[in-house]
């Protein structure tokens, strides 16, 4: 099939990318190097727009989160990575998360009996020098094409580590000493009859040995040239939160706060009231049988994790899916180098989308897939591309990528209320509200102003 786009990376970005412009009638080249002499360290299928890290695609709520808000616009713009998510979903509370290889299956499908779609199993060494390309191959950028990039540009590349959190097998967890529950209860179409977290309880003690645990587990050692690069905040390795204080964990992933629970008999905390402390599993895959572990992402070696995580009440004998781990991702100075239609400024037949352009998540990153599609298929249409209004998710993720951000400092940025224009006149408990109430009117009028979104 002779294409008019070519897309270098399979992942989200790129799988979203191709379905936009294949839904206006664009011949799409898809080029993914797993399966086709390229394969990463954190991959492990090669499944298009395989999950890697979480399974969640975090709050669903579209009336006071900004995530929630980003799932709602791609939505309204026929998102491949939204519609394949409400099929593969599982119960996460209030939050989106599916069973990985239903989602990355149906992405598959989808694009492989599109006829605007060809998948390539091969591996891209280099930027192309002329016609229209998508590079979305995400943070984990094979190295020869990471250094074409850098040629390119004449930027160096940016970095920081990202770290995964283990797997548990669901009859391997002792429910006799865990319960199951949402926090305060909150519960969604999707949720489970009892809730959508098995709650590990830990006493006073308990925690603060598993607190000295971390700071004394065994770790992964650091490459020379990995001294200096740091941790993206939004996915810090459990042992390096421990590292901040012993209180840390109490206040983050590990906060007993709304979960009653039906164990404790410490005189303490008298039976029915929250835990100390508490570590969360929420369900992994669509037949429950895997459960990860909420905000344990970790850099600790698999020895002493299996060590360590076997000591939490309830996991004395958890049989581990996957275990924990960290690999280095690499993003563009892209404030710099791109410009608002994404297209790289030296080479503007070039355009990046996805993780690889400093967003970061996974709907972040499928989110900026999406409009890279959209505007590179109006380019080949010859027609303008107004990007959505900065008070809108999507514009202000834009915005943020393409010049708000100040470039000398640029790091990987989640969707939050922080990259919209503020609202000073609301009240500050009403202004999460606000903020998406502005941005769905603003993103309507914006969204009338296109043509149809393809069915």
């Amino acid at each position: 099939m002779t294409h008019q786009v070519h897309i270098i990376g399979g992942g989200l970005a790129g799988s979203e990318a191709a379905f936009q412009l294949a839904q206006r009638g664009v011949k799409v080249r898809l080029s993914e190097m797993r399966g086709g002499g390229g394969s990463t360290a954190a991959h492990e299928t090669e499944g298009l727009a395989e999950l890697v890290c979480s399974n969640s695609f975090r709050s669903d709520d579209d009336t006071k989160n900004a995530v929630g808000l980003l799932h709602h616009e791609m939505r309204r713009l026929g998102s491949l990575v939204m519609m394949a998510g409400e099929k593969a979903r599982v119960p996460a509370g209030s939050a989106m998360a599916v069973d990985r290889d239903v989602f990355s299956a149906e992405v598959e499908r989808v694009l492989s009996e599109h006829p605007n779609v060809e998948i390539v199993r091969e591996k891209v060494e280099a930027l192309p020098e002329s016609g229209l390309t998508i590079v979305a191959t995400g943070p984990l950028t094979a190295a020869e094409l990471a250094s074409s990039i850098v040629k390119a540009t004449g930027e160096d590349r940016l970095a920081f580590f990202d770290a995964i959190a283990p797997i548990v097998h669901r009859d391997s967890i002792d429910m006799s000493k865990c319960w199951i529950q949402s926090r305060w209860n909150k519960r969604t179409e999707a949720s489970n009859e009892d809730g959508d977290y098995i709650n590990c309880p830990m006493t006073k003690e308990q925690y603060l040995a598993f607190h000295q645990g971390l700071l004394d587990a065994e770790k992964g050692e650091f490459k020379e040239w990995e001294a200096d690069t740091p941790y993206f905040d939004g996915c810090m390795p459990i042992e390096v939160m421990a590292e901040r204080g012993v209180e840390t964990l109490r206040y983050g992933p590990m906060k007993g706060v709304g979960l009653d629970n039906p164990y404790d008999t410490n005189e303490e905390h008298p039976q029915g009231r929250w835990p100390y402390a508490v570590v969360q599993l929420r369900q992994d895959n669509k037949l429950g049988t895997l459960w990860n572990m909420v905000g344990f992402q970790t850099k600790m070696k698999y020895g002493a994790q299996v060590e360590l995580f076997r000591t939490i009440p309830g996991l004395e004998n958890a049989e581990f899916a996957r275990l924990g781990g960290m690999h280095r991702n690499t993003f563009i100075n892209s404030p710099e180098l791109l410009d608002r239609q994404l297209r790289l400024k030296s080479a503007p037949h070039i355009r990046f989308a996805g993780q690889v352009t400093g967003c970061e998540g996974y709907v972040e990153s499928s989110a900026v897939g999406l409009v890279a599609g959209m505007m590179a298929a109006a380019e080949l249409a010859g027609t303008h591309w107004a990007p959505p209004p900065p008070t809108s998710a999507l514009g202000a993720l834009l915005s943020h990528i393409t010049g708000d951000a100040e470039a000398s400092s640029y790091q990987p940025m989640n969707i939050n209320f922080g990259l919209f224009p503020p609202l000073h006149k609301v009240h500050k408990k009403a202004r999460k509200e606000a903020y998406t109430e502005r941005a769905k009117t603003d993103f309507g009028e914006w969204l009338a102003g296109l043509d149809a979104v393809p069915a």
